[in-house]
């Protein structure tokens, strides 16, 4: 191709791409901020975008509009979608081939859901038994789910492969920046796939609504440029998803999977060891208090009398530290028991610190379907062992919170606790909440992949933890 026809070809792909931009702004107002994000550059040969930029090759974008314009309408809503969820935003151990293939399934799944004719796919109908197929077994098809079902799957190298050619609009490799993933955690091979995806995205420690503490999300720190656009982008898919609550009657069902995809990606994460400092209480312990010790007379003692202090050193000193609460665990028959012995083992771990709880103490651990199943009293870190030791499950039926309220608002009327500060309530959320606030705080813990978006009642904290978390 001579130069003047290169010129016309990069004029008119340049102009391709400005008119697909142009549709989807007419068609998904709600996305203007994240459409015109992106800046488009002819330096490649296919199609990329890694957050900054969208890159394409001239003869490619013309070949891809030759076949059906709404392809290329398609393709760059692809892109979009990916900086809109933070595809390229992703822990180094990732298995890059599993999450390639994921991000493009939860992606290409999304685009069908809106229903536009102005992105309609001749490879629809090859996705959709696949996609089918991961949509009965995940509860919300976004990039992360989908990745834990693909890597339980364990699926073969042709496979992946097959289903890669049939997924695949965009080069995503891009996204993997060697250098940045060596200073990340020493190697940039990337090659283990247990690692949860959703740990390196949606959480800047800002503050939320369900007066929990937020936590550093325990991923491995990105570079400084990497971290400031990836914080650009939550604040595009935070305008993003209230636009879209406000466009949601226009829209109707076909909001209703992008809606409740970015409430998952935008949601707090916590740290369940801060978080349960929260049902700290003041107490002595024996430890020398150094803010009320005054050097200056226990050296004038010294000094006047050899050898002999005038003050003697506090032996005591105040802490916030855990001293009475209460772990219900609800046991119903939707409530896994491996799950809850885990929770309880971690809850248990954090415990043990002896930073955390006093050498003495008065913990009630409560299991509860629809009725009290069992209740232990733990004073000292031995009960609390030989317990975890010989714990079971007790109960698998229905679910109500209520009868855990009574049980441990009649515990304090007998003065079986002198300062309660609180109660944490493990469970799926299925349950009938009791009506009036109790004298101390309450906490419902809920396991992500369990958890339905249940509103817990306005007087209680929730707080929703990953799998990996516990």
């Amino acid at each position: 191709m001579n130069t003047k026809n290169q010129s016309k070809a990069a004029a008119l792909a340049a102009r391709i791409i400005k008119t697909s931009q142009n549709t989807l702004l007419i068609k998904l107002r709600f996305m203007d901020s994240a459409i015109f994000r992106l800046s488009a550059k002819a330096e490649l040969t296919t199609l990329a975008v890694d957050g900054r930029n969208i890159y394409y090759g001239d003869d490619y974008v013309l070949r891809l509009y030759k076949s059906s314009p709404e392809n290329v309408n398609r393709a760059l809503l692809h892109m979009v979608f990916h900086c809109v969820f933070r595809h390229w935003f992703v822990k180094p151990s990732i298995n890059r081939s599993i999450w390639n293939l994921a991000v493009d399934i939860a992606t290409e799944n999304l685009i069908d859901s809106l229903y536009l004719n102005c992105v309609a796919d001749p490879r629809a109908q090859s996705k959709k038994v696949f996609i089918d197929e991961v949509s009965r077994n995940v509860r919300i098809m976004n990039a992360e789910s989908v990745y834990a079902y693909l890597t339980d799957k364990n699926l073969t190298e042709s496979q992946l492969l097959r289903l890669n050619d049939t997924f695949a609009v965009d080069d995503h490799s891009c996204w993997y920046n060697e250098a940045d993933f060596q200073n990340q955690n020493g190697s940039g091979n990337g090659s283990n796939g247990e690692s949860d995806p959703s740990e390196g995205r949606g959480a800047d420690n800002r503050g939320n609504t369900d007066d929990n503490q937020s936590a550093d999300n325990g991923f491995d720190s990105p570079t400084a440029g990497m971290s400031s656009l990836n914080s650009e982008w939550e604040d595009i898919s935070r305008q993003i998803e209230m636009s879209l609550d406000t466009f949601s009657k226009e829209w109707g069902i076909r909001a209703g999977g992008m809606t409740q995809q970015l409430k998952e990606l935008n949601r707090e994460r916590y740290d369940y060891s801060a978080f349960l400092k929260k049902f700290a209480v003041m107490g002595e312990t024996m430890k020398v208090n150094d803010d009320e010790f005054d050097y200056i007379f226990y050296t004038y003692g010294l000094k006047l009398y050899k050898n002999i202090p005038l003050i003697e050193p506090l032996e005591y000193k105040e802490e916030k530290r855990i001293r009475e609460f209460v772990i219900a665990i609800d046991t119903s028959g939707s409530t896994s028991g491996e799950t809850v012995q885990k929770f309880l083992n971690k809850t248990y771990n954090i415990l043990k610190n002896s930073e955390s709880y006093f050498s003495k103490v008065n913990i009630w651990i409560v299991q509860c379907d629809a009725k009290i199943q069992e209740a232990k009293k733990i004073t000292s870190q031995e009960e609390f062992d030989e317990y975890i030791r010989s714990f079971q499950i007790k109960g698998l039926g229905g679910t109500d919170f209520r009868p855990v309220f009574n049980f441990v608002n009649k515990l304090v009327d007998d003065k079986e606790f002198t300062r309660l500060k609180g109660m944490i309530y493990f469970t799926d959320g299925c349950g009938i909440f009791p009506q009036k606030k109790p004298d101390y705080e309450t906490a419902f813990v809920f396991l992500q992949n369990e958890y339905n978006n249940l509103n817990v009642p306005p007087w209680a904290i929730k707080l929703i933890l990953n799998s990996d978390e516990i």
